[in-house]
């Protein structure tokens, strides 16, 4: 038996799965503490089931409380940064073009201090143990628990940073320490705001998988527990904890690959609809595709691995802007009508029509036009036709653009409408192959949250010149695999999924930068996958 658990703003779902069975499902209200909307959930599956805690083998949670935290500018650590990069790297300070509001908000402690590496691999300046030192120790006396360490070119040679972060940690033992190589790639900045963020992140992470845990033990479940990543696959509580910021992109991707699961489909468009918005993102050979450009999380640019998802503002929450003096006309204009992109979000069933609220909603025009019951209808307005199917088109409208957006060739692509709102997407949708509603669309995101895979990425800038290139590529799959059976997954189920080589013409002895990823099936997984063709 495994449990899923998907925590959205509005709703936190759960499934308890028996193979490639979902024996129960639920949707709690999330709450404020994190910790008791995740028990209530996984408590109301477990009694449904009839099934004892004893008899969970693993927990697998996705939450949107760290890409929560940023958007909304709040619960973020106060940063020290070193930057090792002087003299060269002083032109562009960190945090240049951050929002003024979430820059306020980390109230970072700046030092501009030597090192760094040429493209090349020669060093800028040699790195001074003693500036480090004085700036842990400042830091350290000024409360400053959370430090990023950024360092140019460390993707090519990270010695420096990791020196750096041995020394701060001799000088500030309770620091929390995110040094940039290990999140980002070559582009300097970009790296670097990755590694502030994760940085920002640090005490929020720790309350919230303190408060999972919690969850767990208070209703006697002793089994692991694993957070959903920005790619579809499996961490370890313990290295969510340390780099959160790996799990920001975790709603979208579990949902995408849910949907995936519950279809058989690999390859399609996901249209995730929840209360406030609509994710769309591509799976390619069941796994949510790769964002190939830098990637705006809360206004800042980042270049880890992202999915490539697009953010549709429409969900069962938004809000219809219509004068109510006009929902029985004959007709309106366009510039009378307006949907979104604001909802009411988790106040929806005090605040829509159906519920007895004030608001129309694009749920209320759902119920309105027959494509859904919930609710009291008797609540709702008296729609006209023309009204209420003019509303019906401009969100259909927003769907077909927003899925010609995604699409990469002009043929129609196969939908896949999980969420929710899953209602509001339309059995027929220009640029639409078919769409295709599988069942428990509503809790795909915590049904993917149940099957997803372990991983690991690993990924280096070598020299074939120094290493035969046949042997470094070996020496990184080995690196993949090891690291994808460290964090739990079963050694023959071990699958090289992705290896990227790129020849960077601007650094010497024939280098590439190579990155590999692996996944792995966590025990009575793999059958699961395999049985169900996924």
């Amino acid at each position: 038996m495994r449990i899923g658990v998907d925590v959205g703003g509005t709703n936190t779902d759960a499934v308890l799965m028996d193979g490639a069975e979902v024996v129960a499902w639920t949707k709690q209200p999330t709450t404020a503490d994190v910790g008791s909307g995740v028990a209530a959930a996984i408590r109301a599956v477990l009694a449904d089931a009839r099934v004892a805690p004893e008899a969970v083998a693993s927990v697998m949670i996705g939450t949107t409380h760290f890409t929560n935290a940023l958007v909304e500018r709040s619960r973020l650590d106060r940063v020290g940064i070193l930057r090792l990069a002087s003299p060269s790297g002083e032109a562009l300070p960190p945090m240049t073009g951050w929002p003024k509001a979430l820059a306020g908000q980390v109230d970072a402690k700046t030092y501009l201090l030597p090192g760094g590496f040429e493209f090349d691999g020669r060093e800028i300046a040699p790195l001074d143990t003693s500036a480090i030192r004085a700036a842990a120790r400042q830091l350290r006396e000024a409360g400053i628990d959370s430090i990023a360490i950024s360092s140019v070119f460390a993707p090519v040679n990270p010695s420096m940073e990791e020196r750096a972060a041995a020394l701060v940690a001799e000088e500030h033992p309770r620091a929390r320490i995110t040094v940039s190589h290990t999140l980002g790639r070559i582009g300097f900045i970009e790296r670097e705001n990755a590694a502030i963020l994760n940085a920002a992140l640090g005490s929020l992470a720790s309350h919230v998988i303190a408060a999972f845990e919690r969850a767990l033990e208070d209703i006697g479940v002793e089994a692991p527990l694993y957070l959903s990543q920005n790619d579809g696959t499996l961490i370890s509580a313990a290295r969510a904890a340390a780099y959160p910021v790996l799990t920001i992109g975790s709603g979208p991707t579990n949902s995408m690959r849910g949907a995936a699961f519950l279809t058989g489909v690999r390859d399609a468009i996901v249209l995730d609809v929840g209360g406030t918005t609509t994710d769309l993102g591509v799976l390619a050979s069941g796994f949510p595709r790769e964002s190939s450009v830098a990637v705006d999380i809360g206004g800042v640019r980042i270049n880890f691995r992202m999915p490539d998802i697009l953010a549709l503002g429409l969900g069962g929450g938004t809000r219809i802007h219509l004068d109510p003096s006009r929902y029985a006309a004959e007709g309106i204009a366009e510039d009378e009508l307006g949907v979104g992109p604001d909802s009411v979000g988790f106040r929806i069933t005090e605040q829509a029509r159906l519920f007895g609220g004030d608001t129309l909603t694009a749920s209320d025009v759902a119920v309105a036009a027959g494509r859904v019951r919930f609710g009291d209808p008797t609540r709702l307005p008296a729609l006209s036709e023309p009204v209420r199917d003019a509303v019906w088109a401009r969100m259909q409208a927003m769907l077909e653009e927003a899925v010609d957006r995604m699409k990469t060739s002009r043929g129609d692509v196969v939908l896949l409408a999980v969420g929710g709102g899953n209602f509001l997407v339309p059995d027929t949708l220009r640029g639409a192959a078919r769409v295709v509603r599988p069942p428990h669309a509503a809790v795909a995101n915590a049904v993917g949250a149940a099957i997803a895979q372990v991983g690991a990425q690993v990924e280096q800038v070598v020299s074939y010149e120094r290493e035969p290139r046949e042997q470094a590529l070996d020496r990184l799959r080995a690196e993949a695999r090891d690291q994808a059976i460290a964090a739990g997954g079963i050694a023959e189920s071990v699958e090289i999924v992705e290896m990227d080589e790129v020849y960077l013409s601007y650094l010497p002895g024939r280098a590439a930068q190579v990155r590999v990823r692996a996944v792995a099936d966590l025990a009575g997984t793999a059958a699961v996958l395999a049985a169900h063709a996924y």
